[in-house]
């Protein structure tokens, strides 16, 4: 490992730029070291729910892939609650921004505002607009993110559901992370 020696930022050099270049380019699999470390902390959130919150992402991945989800919206599927890992009100931002610099927008954009499109199937339990997704509506994502919640999130907390397991996965979490769009 080199390691640069300034100690302010307005002190670096383009070589010292080269170096941190180089080193992140070098520990980009630690992303997905991290992905999964925080996927597999969902096993003990369960916050009341039939399944933990880790069984929950692996049935909406499961669900995707089983309807033909290329690899970049199966993976955002599997991370897409990631975020509750540390915050349950923003989990949709924080996912969201895990997954921006790997899939494409319109992936990050269904991330970002799944809890909306969910919010058809409970908000009016908590005296909120139950059709929050109508605000998106112009969007060119939305019949993606319809499709993302109706059919793969909000159907997946069910004990019984034959669910493909996390190492069926992280090849392709891998395969995703290994390599920032536009880097």
């Amino acid at each position: 490992m080199t390691t640069t020696s300034f100690t302010r930022m307005d002190a670096s050099t383009a070589e010292d730029w080269a170096v941190i270049g180089t080193e992140t380019a070098g520990n980009q699999p630690r992303v997905a070291e991290r992905v999964l470390a925080m996927l597999t902390s969902l096993d003990d959130v369960v916050d009341g729910f039939a399944v933990d919150q880790l069984t929950h992402c692996l049935q909406t991945a499961t669900r995707a892939e089983r309807d033909g989800a290329d690899t970049e919206l199966v993976v955002a599927s599997l991370c897409h609650d990631i975020g509750k890992a540390v915050s349950v009100p923003n989990h949709p931002r924080i996912a969201a921004e895990i997954l921006r610099p790997y899939v494409r927008p319109e992936v990050t954009a269904v991330i970002l505002a799944h809890q909306d499109f969910q919010g058809r199937h409970y908000y009016r339990h908590f005296h909120l607009d139950p059709d929050a997704r109508e605000q998106y509506r112009a969007e060119p994502w939305y019949p993606l993110a319809e499709q993302f919640a109706d059919e793969w999130d909000q159907v997946s907390f069910d004990p019984g559901y034959p669910t493909e397991p996390l190492a069926h996965f992280e090849s392709r979490l891998r395969d995703v992370f290994a390599h920032p769009h536009g880097l």
